[in-house]
């Protein structure tokens, strides 16, 4: 995740009830009969390869097989286009063994400015990209692609730039509408973490997706991000719902799991679950207390808060 630079808190170490013997030494390999705690939660919270690293090692196919274990049902990757070949195949095909859904992955529009520009340069590198998250979805079944707006340009004017955006968006729905490979593009904050970026609102990216007005072209709704920038979590959810493509989970403040900040994801979560909400959700943060032991407290978290 390149993108993504989560802050870690220093922390004493935690007792985690229920969740397995003292850690230490080599772990076992962990499958859903092997799990101490492998009821499969309520909605399909997905973990990214390498948020559980010190428990399952570096191997992305332990990685999953860990997940898979402990009752998650979906998995993600955003740096997935950035794999070899065989390795992003080898990833789609233990996932579907171990009945994981896997969610989006980046297509790596990230940094500089380039959405709200109207240039010839843009469009090509705009090609590019797309033409790379197709062979992605062909390989591993994904249809959903993160894509990031860049940077506002101050030297031009906001409608300008958001014509601009608009623009550039139906020319990528375009090249992968015929695919069916969803675009989700993200609403990142300023004050924290993206300085600088083009967009930052909710309301900002329904307004694009209305523009565009295309079935491929959805905006991301990461609950952290928008905690940061504007609050109003649920009355937001509710308004964008229709072009809500993906949710990213993080409390605030310090971006760790839920239970952690303020944000009231129990609540949040049940109303998803009344709603029937099937969708991967994204675990786009880090973890408050530090080890093997933070590990599995995201775990025992997610169990704190998933509706029953």
């Amino acid at each position: 995740m390149e993108r993504r630079n989560f802050i870690k808190k220093a922390a004493g170490s935690v007792a985690l009830a229920g969740l397995g013997t003292e850690l230490g030494g080599v772990m076992p390999a962990f499958t859903a009969a092997t799990s101490p705690d492998n009821a499969k939660f309520t909605l399909k919270y997905a973990p990214t390869l390498g948020m559980f690293n010190q428990n399952a090692g570096k191997d992305p196919v332990d990685n999953l097989k860990f997940i898979a274990g402990y009752g998650f049902r979906a998995a993600y990757d955003l740096g997935l286009i950035g794999r070899p070949v065989q390795e992003q195949e080898k990833i789609a095909n233990e996932a579907r063994k171990l009945g994981l859904e896997l969610g989006q992955f980046s297509l790596k529009t990230a940094g500089g400015t380039h959405f709200v520009l109207k240039d010839d340069s843009v469009r090509n590198m705009l090609r590019e990209k797309m033409q790379a998250g197709l062979e992605v979805q062909k390989r591993t079944g994904i249809n959903k692609g993160l894509i990031v707006l860049g940077n506002a340009d101050p030297k031009l004017h906001v409608e300008y730039q958001t014509a601009n955006v608009i623009e550039n968006l139906r020319f990528c729905c375009d090249i992968v509408g015929n695919a069916g490979l969803e675009l989700v593009m993200e609403p990142l904050n300023t004050y924290v973490n993206h300085p600088g970026v083009f967009l930052t609102r909710t309301t900002q990216a329904k307004l694009i997706c209305v523009a565009v007005n295309h079935p491929c072209c959805k905006m991301v709704n990461d609950l952290y991000h928008q905690q940061v920038t504007e609050g109003n979590l649920l009355p937001n959810l509710i308004d964008c719902w229709d072009y809500i493509g993906s949710i990213h989970i993080g409390d605030n403040p310090g971006r760790n799991e839920p239970t952690s900040g303020e944000i009231n994801y129990k609540f949040i979560f049940q109303w998803l679950r009344d709603r029937n909400y099937d969708e991967a959700i994204s675990l786009e943060h880090g973890q408050s207390k530090p080890g093997k032991e933070g590990e599995l407290a995201i775990i025992q978290a997610y169990r704190e808060v998933d509706p029953k």
